[in-house]
């Protein structure tokens, strides 16, 4: 028996335990990745959609059906599976969930005395047979895809089909011929020797480029190999040092979220908040420009490559601290930690009994590579948002026709910092959201309440920024060059006035310069 379309509950373990101890969930889960990636890359397990993990997101999880005993559930995983969607197989135990993969419970059975071996056979043909009939390429090609399918999902009960799974398809295809079944033993076997290479230690660029070729060509019709190919893609954007500085300059500022779930993830009892949406969606924004950057890049692509990179170039790193970036670390302890973070990894790296230098030097070139740019991209954010925050009155003397001018840098810095004032308002709504969800964790309920203040003063700003900034207007400066090309020409005007001794004294002090210290030339 079968519960169908049963809906998914709050506490989704507990409420599958009480199923009884034979239940099995069969789910379909949406594809997602942890926003923060980068720092902890872990190697994904081919055939598991990993919804079992701790951390992972329970609503990427549509419940199809609850089944009863290993032969029901292997049986409808392998009427359900369509070759497209992720169809997880789960069951509750006493410390969380866990996913199971068809071939765990088809090795199983088939060491069972009292199963049907001759029935399981069937039901492995016909899947197998399926994988290859509904395989968008056809022909021969059909048969690679299938192959890939079972070295994915039933690798834990064997390698490749075994010969009478293998007839049995065969026959339904109405193929007999050998150099098909050899076809699928040396492509099972192609995936299962790529599977072993991820565990290694050590792998160079090089490894991983020719290892996401492979990957990438069967991951359009194989699902279970997507999370492969782009686990292999992001290790090899790490160990480039352009695709890392395009991912310094697209990513958002999340230092809070970060600390938080260094400082209390680690302690079950207490909840880390959930990144804002906002942010959340600009770090797959900036991971997925990096992905296609990277593709590009060692696919032959060039031109594609350099345009992304044209398209976001990488802040220079800062002499010197504005004075508005400067007013706003002092005030932000976000902002504070954000410097001090990266500075702690800035020092990891280029520690003498580092590591990195001997074990993978293209990653620890790319890493500095990184925070170089980094550097250069929180100056930006610190700059635009302390001027917002605390705006300077116009300097003394200034012209009037340049007072305008200099209230503009404001905007423009807002717009070098984030891409556009849209951006921005986003990046600010996310992180006061949250700083207001609670509980607030403990190593910040003394700064939240002035950290929240402080962002709403930056965003409030902003808006009153982006309702006074006049768009261009195609039209009105069209009107504009013409009215000015019908003036008539302006006389020539008297000579100069001789310069006053004041104005002597204004020149020989810019040409000494400063000597105030901390003040450049």
């Amino acid at each position: 028996m079968s519960e169908q379309h049963a809906p998914l509950p709050d506490d989704f373990r507990p409420w599958l335990a009480e199923r009884g101890e034979d239940a099995y969930a069969l789910a379909w889960v949406a594809e997602g990745s942890e926003p923060t990636g980068w720092a902890e890359p872990e190697v994904p397990r081919v055939g598991e959609t990993g919804i079992a993990r701790t951390g992972a997101d329970p609503t990427r999880i549509a419940l199809q059906e609850v089944t009863h005993g290993q032969q029901e559930t292997l049986r409808r995983w392998l009427q359900l599976d369509d070759g497209v969607r992720h169809l997880a197989i789960i069951t509750a135990e006493p410390g969380g969930l866990r996913e199971h993969t068809p071939g765990e419970l088809a090795a199983e059975l088939m060491h069972d005395p009292a199963s049907d071996e001759a029935r399981l056979t069937d039901s492995l043909a016909g899947w197998f047979y399926r994988r290859n009939a509904e395989a968008p390429q056809g022909l021969e090609l059909g048969w690679i895809t299938a192959a890939a399918a079972w070295t994915c999902h039933l690798r834990a009960l064997a390698t490749y089909p075994s010969p009478s799974v293998l007839a049995q398809s065969l026959e339904r295809a109405g193929e007999h011929d050998e150099a098909t079944a050899d076809l699928v033993v040396s492509t099972a076997l192609q995936i299962t020797n790529l599977i072993d290479r991820l565990e290694r230690a050590y792998r160079s660029r090089a490894e991983l480029i020719e290892d996401w070729h492979a990957v990438e060509s069967l991951a359009a019709d194989v699902p279970a190999l997507r999370g492969m190919a782009d686990w292999l893609l992001d290790q090899i954007a790490l160990r480039d040092a352009s695709a890392q500085q395009l991912r310094a300059v697209l990513e958002p500022d999340v230092t809070d979220y970060l600390y938080d779930r260094r400082a209390d993830g680690s302690l079950l009892t207490v909840t880390v908040p959930a990144l804002d949406a906002p942010r959340t969606a600009h770090l797959a924004q900036a991971r997925e420009i990096v992905r296609a950057y990277t593709a590009a890049a060692h696919s032959g692509r060039e031109q594609e490559a350099q345009q992304l990179l044209d398209a976001f170039p990488v802040p220079a790193r800062a002499l010197s601290t504005s004075g508005p970036a400067a007013a706003w670390r002092y005030r932000s302890a976000t902002a504070a930690d954000a410097v001090e973070a990266l500075a702690a990894q800035r020092a990891a790296i280029t520690a003498e009994d580092s590591s990195d230098y001997f074990a993978d030097p293209e990653l620890l070139h790319a890493e500095a590579s990184y925070l170089a740019a980094r550097e250069g991209q929180l100056h930006l954010m610190h700059d635009a948002l302390g001027r917002l925050a605390f705006p300077a009155p116009a300097p003394g003397g200034l012209p009037e026709e340049l007072v305008p001018v200099a209230a503009a840098q404001t905007q423009r810095r807002v717009i070098e910092a984030y891409g556009t004032l849209e951006r921005a308002a986003q990046a600010l709504d996310g992180q006061i959201h949250y700083q207001l969800q609670q509980p607030v964790p403990a190593r910040r309920r003394a700064t939240t309440g002035a950290e929240t203040d402080l962002l709403t003063r930056a965003r409030d700003a902003l808006e009153h920024t982006a309702a006074t900034s006049v768009p261009l207007d195609e039209e009105h400066i069209r009107a504009r060059l013409q009215e000015a090309m019908a003036r008539p020409a302006v006389p020539e005007g008297p000579a100069p006035a001789p310069a006053t001794a004041h104005d002597e004294a204004h020149a020989q002090a810019l040409a000494a310069g400063s000597v105030a210290p901390g003040v450049d030339r």
